[in-house]
């Protein structure tokens, strides 16, 4: 099947019938960022008023003679809660009955998340009108708080005790800025006059808790007549509870089969987010809190490479918005020659390597999900640049990452466009180290012992996964180019995509094995069999006799299927079975989120139903395990035990939970607008879900699956079913339908008519009225229901 011009005709059927939905959570305010944008200090707010002007405050702790201040709250988090995208409800809890061990934070202990509250500390908060915020702090006993104003980054300005007791603060920056702190404890400061950093010390009496109310504005006195309102603790309390209420019931939720697994990525990325200085917008980091998420020290931000459009998908389920923030902070570290960096940030970047190109699949799927005809158009040049970095002409008229111009690429590092002075971890590194960075699978023991061609930087071994994924960003590229009706692009990479499909075909495939392998530029084939070595699946580019045989190797428990699945090496590789390797360290055998995600997306393109459903199920789990029991959003998982390693809070960790969602519903390249499962074991039900700005919701069970539209049932099936390609207008109802027995399904149409309806092609019988009932055989099925006529 052809699907060029898919997405255009969908886009154009939903285009001008646009219906708001209220899962689709958008800022109401225009130019202030508030939240816990700093990185450095989760405990804490940022009110960034502008480009050049942001205040700070932060809640530092003492207990039991010790301190707990910036990064030592990441080890003490137990609830990492709501986080509504336009700010209106906010909460973050601390266990304070662990031991705070400022000097040796990896020893605190990970418990199980408190089911009192006795010993947890407690930040909740609410954006309230134009540059304002309210809040408390609920504290426990035998703790003391000391609140500390400062100035975020490199802002300057001072802060000052008020006559009332108000901190007023002051920017400096081109047209000064004010903000004000009121709490209702007036509390000690600790110093008289201006200071560019300010503390009041709490005492620890009856009245624990602290409420307080902050805001910015062109000058104190008015923001502090703006903030009057709110200065009372019952109003506080009143708003919390009404924002709390209202963002559940507006937001993304899934219940039953996958519970929780919408809300965890929300609540997981929205927390992730922070300001950019100097670009005053918001971005996702790899990780919010790891030191080694900052190669080098005291850098303001730091954007990752495929993380941040990984993110980008991760963030859509709840917020366009914040999708699209993400998305473009991370295509503006493009440089000029069209790499989209291994990492960047304000001063420093990797300016020799990139990352795996999965920037077009994303952007058309964000596309399918959001209808943002701008992303896209602002996309498509640096994507178009990006795509050209990897087979650019160098200065020696080689092909940047084909060395040896047989048309298939590897991954590799420009060492002439390195630093003077490397930056961090990056000053003693080798091209071999640098070039496996470029892989995003830096220990991945495919790349052991490979060779870096000394004039190319390149190594000296084709590669499956960069071959599959840039050979699927030309295909997405095509769709892209489609959209936005440049017919000549479109068709030049449609020709390339089909040319490296042949290639990889012809080259990578190792006929003997049933299965594609990295191969040396000599001829040989490597031995490694990797997770990443499925993703051809995800770009299509085995024919159907190949993909069964991908699909046997991953189902065989000796390589990598089993109860955690799938390990990023096989497990009959010597790397897995190492005695010196027992954790199966990050690509050494661990399960990795991201190649796990492409996996599960290539059995999806295939149709290999009932292996994704399973596959999604086992990825889940091992995700919601961590976040319900421990709140964790783990780097990478043991493939023997399922237990979370790696860094605690990593942006990609909830890619398994996003593999929940999409398991339900999606918007995907190959399959345009699917939704619903094979075999659904147990009841389920995904609500608010929004496709081009409507709301949908989900329900599955084994005798039934319901979509509904703006909570109109329009699709009713009498058991388990996969539809891809659904098209839902006033004209035409039109879909794909695979299922493993007879289903009966009933299509409510959105106006009464005569319509004629035909199953693969073929007319079978005509409709009169708004709903019909009929039935589909088993299998893989085509469905085109016509408006004949219009009744009245």
């Amino acid at each position: 099947m052809k699907y060029s011009g898919f997405f255009l005709a969908f886009w154009l059927i939903l285009l001008g019938t646009h219906v708001p939905a209220p899962s689709e959570i958008t800022y109401p305010w225009k130019d202030a960022f508030i939240g816990a944008l700093d990185g450095s200090n989760w405990c804490g707010l940022v009110l960034a008023a502008r480009k050049d002007a942001a205040f700070a405050f932060r809640f530092l702790i003492e207990k039991d003679g010790r301190t707990a201040d910036g990064r030592d709250f990441v080890y003490l988090v137990s609830d990492i809660g709501p986080n509504a995208p336009d700010g209106l409800y906010a909460r973050l809890g601390f266990d304070l009955s662990l031991p705070i061990l400022p000097e040796r934070k990896n020893e605190t202990p990970i418990l199980i998340k408190p089911a009192k509250r006795a010993d947890v500390l407690l930040l909740e908060w609410s954006r309230q009108g134009e540059g304002a915020v309210v809040g408390r702090l609920l504290v426990p006993k035998n703790v003391s708080v000391r609140l500390i104003q400062y100035f975020p980054w490199d802002f300057k300005g001072h802060y000052r005790r008020a006559p009332e007791g108000e901190i007023w603060g002051e920017s400096r920056g081109a047209k000064p800025m004010a903000s004000v702190l009121w709490t209702h404890r007036p509390g000690t400061p600790s110093t008289e006059g201006e200071s560019p950093e300010l503390a009041l010390a709490f005492s620890n009496d009856d009245d624990r808790n602290i409420y307080f109310v902050a805001g910015v504005g062109d000058d104190p006195k008015s923001v502090g007549k703006r903030i009057y309102r709110y200065k009372n603790p019952r109003t506080i309390d009143q708003l919390l509870a009404e924002e709390r209420d209202r963002y559940e019931k507006k937001r993304v939720t899934v219940e039953g089969l996958f519970a929780g697994a919408s809300q965890a990525i929300a609540n997981t990325l929205h927390w992730m987010m922070l300001y950019q200085p100097g670009g005053h917008r918001l971005y996702a980091p790899p990780g919010r809190f790891e030191s080694g998420d900052r190669p080098t020290a005291g850098e303001d931000w730091l954007i990752g490479g495929w993380e941040s459009f990984f993110s980008g998908l991760m963030l859509s389920v709840e917020s366009a918005r914040y999708a699209s923030e993400t998305i473009r902070s991370a295509l503006l570290t493009q440089y000029p020659n069209g790499n989209l960096p291994n990492w960047r940030n304000r001063s420093d970047g990797s300016a020799d390597r990139s990352q795996p190109p999965i920037g077009a699949y994303v952007l058309l799927k964000l596309f399918g999900k959001t209808g943002d005809r701008d992303l896209l158009e602002f996309a498509y040049p640096y994507l178009r640049r990006w795509h050209g970095f990897w087979k650019a002409k160098k200065a020696d008229g080689r092909s940047r990452r084909d060395g040896n111009g047989d048309g298939l690429l590897e991954w590799g590092s420009d060492r002439e466009l390195l630093p003077e002075k490397p930056a961090g971890r990056e000053q003693d590194s080798s091209a071999e180290w640098r070039a496996k960075e470029e892989s995003g699978e830096n220990d991945l023991p495919s790349w052991d012992d490979v060779p870096i061609h000394p004039e190319t930087g390149a190594q000296t071994v084709n590669a499956v996964d960069l071959n599959s994924l840039y050979t699927l960003d030309a295909w997405c590229l095509s769709q892209i180019a489609d959209i936005l009706d440049r017919t000549g692009e479109r068709d030049a990479y449609l020709a390339e995509y089909e040319a490296m499909k042949t290639l990889i075909n012809d080259q990578l495939w190792n006929s003997r094995e049933g299965f594609y392998f990295d191969r040396f530029w000599d001829g040989r084939f490597s031995t490694r069999k990797a997770a990443a070595n499925f993703f051809p699946l995800l770009a299509r580019i085995p024919d159907d006799r190949r993909a069964q045989l991908l699909r046997k190797h991953l189902l065989n428990p000796k390589e990598f299927w089993g109860d955690f699945t799938a390990p990023t090496v096989s497990r009959d590789d010597p790397a897995f079975q190492d005695p010196a390797n027992p954790s199966r360290q990050t690509w050494r055998g661990a399960i990795g989120p991201p190649v796990n995600y492409l996996i599960y997306q290539g059995l999806k393109a295939f149709g290999f139903d009932a292996e994704a459903s399973e596959f999604a199920k086992k990825s889940a789990a091992l995700f919601l395990r961590a976040w319900e029991n421990f709140q964790l959003s783990p780097e990478n998982y043991h493939p023997l035990s399922g237990e979370a390693a790696g860094r605690r809070f990593r942006s990609w960790g909830p890619l398994f939970a996003l593999l929940a969602v999409e398991e339900y519903l999606d918007f995907s390249p190959w399959e345009g607008f699917r939704f619903g499962m094979i075999n659904p074991e147990e009841k389920g039900i995904l609500s608010r879900i929004s496709i081009q700005g409507r709301r949908y919701d989900l329900s599955i069970a084994p005798k039934e699956l319901i979509l509904k539209e703006e909570e109109r049932p329009i699709v009713t099936i009498d058991g388990g079913a996969v539809v891809r390609h659904f098209l839902y207008s006033e004209n035409e109802v039109s879909f794909d339908i695979k299922t493993m027995s007879e289903r009966r399904i009933r299509v409510d149409f959105l106006r009464k008519g005569k319509y004629q309806l035909l199953i693969d092609n073929a007319p079978k019988r005509v409709f009169s009225g708004e709903k019909i009932k009929f039935d589909v055989p088993e299998g893989h099925h085509s469905v085109l229901l016509q408006l004949l006529e219009t009744l009245t």
